[in-house]
């Protein structure tokens, strides 16, 4: 029998009593031992708080964010042994790909948000800056730190998966160290999927640890700075809210409980509509998806009277086509509670609802290559509240499987007061078609609940359905549902942060946010700001520009250009009680001609216009007016970049546009997508010719069996197949990899040092052809000159390459540079 083992203080520790046993929910065998007798809870906090914390913090936002993608592209490599557990929790297929690549999936998104909308700095400036002085000598914002504590996540047996990655997709975004305790049920997924995080070895030290087991009295050691997760029932969250380390400590404390969500069948909804045919479908999947077991299940079916038989009847004749069984089963598509407890606790439910409430469906299916006994299986159960505003139990009691109850409305008043009466949801849903009913509904139950899921025959086909949380939006609900907040896009991060404010001269907020601050000192230099990489920009490189006289035909020719014929450019006599003098030259006009001014012609690390921001007009300008600009790098933002695109950032530049008068006329925020330096060599025969005197025969290679001239001579092979003097036939990569590897073109990363060559016949290397190494070098360089000359010449040539297929001159050039630099590093021919 395995015992799960703890990932604590670093290490893998074993707990030293007998610990629980943990059993397959569709056949009863046992499947592992879970203990966490004798483990140092305060030990482990502490070891968090300090050595996962530093080494957290510290990294930058964008990092974590890659960090996150690097975790979540791990795990799909392995996604099939998580399956292969999964089945033992009860889950379906469909179940477990909720779970496991939702939970993937959770971490991709946060990895882009943060890569899209985060700052390359363990930092994270938030809102703008207020001026607090006449003058703006001082000024004010706020910064976002990662909260100085420990994270605890106690997960729910439901989601073993999804639960334990959407927490902590944003505190490890946030840069805060977490202990992930599972729900001791289902823990054995959590741990397979946690091995192989740590496995990894893409997280820091002190990121994480997992207890499998009971929590003992750990939370009797949370201080000021850490923060609590909590899912499951709201009784037990209340519990640990009130508890003194909590209460009294300030500790953060975030509760995610189940829920008696509902779903609201349209008046308008009627038999034989779309409407009506995806409301039975919805509830139906509610029911057996997970077994029910899930938080954002729908509990309460709130329906319009008179259509209270025909919703049961469709209902019915649903449930009894869902295959109960073995979840290996193809035929099964609704597997088993999560364990004999959680079959005792439904059932006891089941008991009390049937106190107040009719069950009129008692599904007696046959199960699928599993049986009752041995197994966790329950079949769905649909009770009728005939008086839901007399029959409270149905607003009361939760049975956390796939039982669901009927209940009656009249008009859009009455169904918001039903669905208000579960006393506050994670989720609830309108389906309907009609607007006027949709909207007067969603405002009045609005204020108790989390989510509004509102589905029709519109948004069906893209639609993710009532149950599904998403990392951009909010997941938590009020009162009931524990009045938390998870995930909801970069806002999830804030509950880990520590907001702060920051005062002080534009100099001293510059240098702490690491944004530029109107009025802060400049920096000039003789390089154009333009012409440098996105990573020699640096905050506060600034440039003043010439000016220029506005005329009378700029105003008029601008105004044909644009076809902007408005009044105030074209018709002085118009102007009568109006702000202007005379005929005033357009807003975007003196955005065209600033940037006329500021923009360096030749080609450089500026790739394109990105976008413009908070663009404002303070004065008019009149012919004969001369405009300045003023142009400084204000922000630096990193942006991971896919496919072929040139590796590149976005720089946000303060533009500033005065008149002759040293007057404001114009300010905006204008971003543009920079380049990064490439850490390749270029293709330059010359360059080559002169590194290449620092190569001898007694130059031993840093990696591989290659001799010097053995090096030269395949460099030289590689030119010539590039210009066709050289031919092969044959490609030895798949075709359906060719894409793959012709977009790695693109990145900066380099070729590994233990690529195997494919065209070598038995990893032999070719004979030498010259007598000597200098030899090799001369016809070396003659084919690298050979090469430039040709592609000036043919630049629409195309030739096929062994490893990346046809590749046209610009992927031909990516390719040679980062084959060289690999092989000169070889020789430590890239220094200087």
């Amino acid at each position: 029998m395995m015992k799960l083992k703890n990932y604590i203080y670093g290490e893998w520790v074993e707990g030293s009593g007998d610990g629980t046993q943990l059993y397959n929910s569709v056949n009863g065998e046992k499947v592992a031992v879970v203990d966490t007798k004798g483990i140092n809870f305060e030990h482990a906090l502490d070891f968090g708080r300090t050595v996962g914390y530093k080494n957290l913090a510290s990294m930058t936002f964008y990092d974590r964010g890659e960090m996150l993608k690097n975790i979540a592209l791990y795990l799909l490599e392995r996604k099939k042994k998580y399956y292969e557990i999964s089945y033992k929790t009860g889950a379906t297929h469909a179940d477990s790909w909720v779970d496991i690549e939702g939970g993937f999936g959770t971490f991709f998104t946060y990895s882009g948000l943060a890569k899209r909308m985060l700052p390359n700095t363990p930092f994270w400036v938030d809102g703008d800056t207020q001026k607090l002085g006449a003058n703006g000598t001082f000024l004010g914002t706020h910064i976002l730190t990662p909260s100085e504590g420990i994270s605890v996540q106690i997960n729910a047996y439901n989601f073993p998966v999804w639960g334990m990655l959407e927490k902590l997709s944003t505190s490890l975004l946030a840069g805060v160290p977490s202990v992930v305790k599972p729900a001791t049920p289902t823990s054995y997924l959590t741990h397979a999927v946690f091995e192989d995080i740590i496995e990894s070895g893409i997280l820091p030290e002190g990121s994480l640890q997992l207890i499998c087991g009971s929590a003992g009295n750990m939370l009797e050691y949370m201080k000021d700075g850490d923060s609590v997760l909590f899912t499951g029932s709201a009784s037990t969250g209340k519990k640990l809210k009130s508890m003194p380390s909590i209460a009294q400590n300030s500790v953060r404390f975030n509760m995610e409980a189940d829920s008696l969500n509902c779903s609201i069948l349209g008046l308008d909804a009627k038999l034989g509509t779309p409407e009506f045919d995806l409301f039975i479908k919805e509830v139906r999947n509610e029911m057996t998806t997970k077994s029910g077991q899930k938080c954002t299940a729908i509990r309460r079916i709130i329906v319009p009277e008179n259509l209270i038989a025909e919703v049961q009847n469709a209902l019915i004749k649903s449930l009894d086509q869902v295959k109960i069984g073995n979840p290996l089963s193809r035929e099964t598509r609704m597997g088993a509670l999560a364990g004999k407890d959680q079959f005792a606790e439904v059932s006891e439910k089941i008991e009390l609802l049937k106190t107040e409430t009719e069950l009129i469906y008692d599904g007696k299916q046959d199960l699928v290559d599993a049986n009752y006994e041995s197994g966790s299986f329950m079949s769905p159960k649909l009770f009728l509240n005939d008086k839901p505003f007399e029959k409270n139990i149905s607003h009361d009691v939760e049975a956390f499987g796939p039982v669901s109850t009927i209940m009656p409305y009249k008009d859009a008043e009455e169904a918001a007061a039903l669905a208000k009466r579960g006393k506050g949801s994670l989720v609830g849903s309108i389906i309907s078609h009609d607007e006027k009913f949709v909207a007067e509904t969603a405002w009045k139950m609005a204020t108790t609940h989390g989510r509004i899921f509102v589905l029709n025959r519109d948004n069906a086909k893209e639609s993710t359905g009532h149950g599904s949380p998403l990392p951009t939006l909010m997941h938590g609900g009020p009162g009931r549902a524990g009045g938390g907040e998870e995930m909801g896009g970069l806002n999830g991060l804030h509950f880990f942060l520590q907001k702060t404010a920051i005062q002080g001269s534009p100099d001293i907020l510059t240098a702490i946010t690491k944004v530029y601050q109107q009025g802060a000192t400049p920096t000039y230099s003789e390089k154009h700001p333009f012409r440098k990489y996105f990573e020699e920009v640096e905050i506060g490189d600034s440039l003043e520009t010439a000016g220029r006289t506005v005329t009378e035909a700029d105003i008029v020719n601008f105004g044909n250009v644009s076809w902007d014929h408005f009044y105030a450019h074209t018709d002085s006599t118009s102007l009568n009680g109006t702000i202007f003098d005379k005929t005033v030259a357009h807003g975007y006009f003196i955005l065209s001609a600033a940037a006329g001014l500021f923009v360096s012609g030749k080609k450089g690390p500026v790739i394109a216009n990105y976008g413009l921001e908070n663009a404002n007009f303070f004065k008019p300008v009149y012919a004969g007016d001369t405009i300045t600009v003023y142009l400084t790098a204000k922000e630096r933002i990193n942006k991971g970049v896919k496919g072929r695109n040139v590796p590149s950032g976005v720089v946000k530049w303060l533009v500033e546009v005065v008149n002759q008068r040293e007057e404001t006329v114009c300010i905006a925020t204008i971003l543009t997508l920079v380049a990064k330096k490439s850490p390749f060599i270029k293709i330059d025969y010359k360059d080559f010719a002169k590194r290449l005197n620092n190569l001898t025969e007694k130059t031993l290679p840093n990696w591989g069996r290659m001799k010097a001239q053995e090096m030269l001579e395949h460099l030289e092979a590689t030119m010539k197949y590039s210009t066709g003097e050289l031919e092969t036939s044959e490609c030895k990569t798949p075709t359906e990899h060719i894409e793959m590897y012709q977009d790695s073109l693109y990145n900066f990363r380099k070729m590994p040092q233990d690529f195997p060559a494919p065209f070598l016949e038995d990893d032999k290397l070719p004979d030498l052809k010259y007598k000597n190494l200098e030899e090799a070098k001369t016809h070396f360089i003659e084919s690298v000159k050979n090469y430039q000359i040709y592609y000036r010449e043919n630049p629409d040539a195309e030739h096929l390459h062994f490893v990346f297929g046809t590749l046209n001159k610009e992927m031909m050039e990516l390719f040679h540079q980062k084959h060289v630099t690999h092989h000169f590093e070889q020789f430590g021919l890239v220094a200087g």
